[in-house]
């Protein structure tokens, strides 16, 4: 597959990782090409069979104490978190056909494509297919591009009336926001559609 627009390549395949055998031949063949990438400054991240950046990790993301499963009730331990958008919104394989998390809300949705579907449809018109508008709009607004291991955090979340009105975007670490992001879908997970909620801002110890 040739791939433009990469503002980020992954370490080389750490040939002793289990993961292998549990990919599919498709997945695994475009990351013995590239092992995992950022395309169009932060607009798509597909992750890499590594250990390290851990915020590249595909093992980390379907394994072990941070999986995303395990924080997500409407994902399986089988399924591939193979990449995510910028604003950490998951792009999952399950059974060859990619769904979408929306990691605000936990919404699951199939997008009724296969692999190699989705990345001709990310590559033909990346802007609409991977809802790279906030990302345009932090671009504009700070004159630079999403560093390797950074997502944008929306405040409103855009789950929310307020963002109608417009969001704050800002660049986050990958963990910090899927860990933000799946406990805000925990609490929404208990609301009916209209009903009000807070967002307490709490500072961490670091500031």
């Amino acid at each position: 597959m040739e791939l433009s627009n990469i503002t980020f390549a992954g370490p080389p395949i750490e040939e002793s990782s289990s993961l292998e055998a549990t990919l599919p031949r498709n997945l695994l063949e475009l990351l013995r090409q590239v092992n995992g990438f950022i395309q169009h400054g932060g607009g798509l991240h597909v992750r890499g069979i590594c250990s390290n950046p851990e915020w590249h990790s595909l093992a980390l993301a379907m394994q072990g104490p941070n999986a995303l499963y395990l924080s997500y009730p409407e994902l399986f331990p089988t399924d591939i978190p193979f990449a995510q958008d910028c604003l950490a919104d998951q792009f999952i394989l399950r059974d060859g056909v990619v769904f979408r998390l929306e990691s605000e809300t936990g919404n699951l949705e199939c997008l009724g494509i296969s692999l190699s579907n989705f990345f001709e449809r990310s590559q033909e018109d990346p802007i609409e297919f991977l809802s790279m508008h906030p990302l345009l709009q932090y671009q504009s607004e700070n004159q630079t591009y999403l560093e390797p291991g950074k997502v944008l955090h929306a405040y409103p979340p855009y789950c929310t009336a307020e963002a109608e009105n417009g969001v704050h975007l800002a660049s986050v670490p990958v963990a910090d926001a899927i860990a933000y992001l799946a406990h805000l879908s925990s609490c929404l997970r208990n609301l009916k559609e209209g009903d009000a909620f807070d967002i307490k801002i709490i500072s961490s110890p670091s500031g």
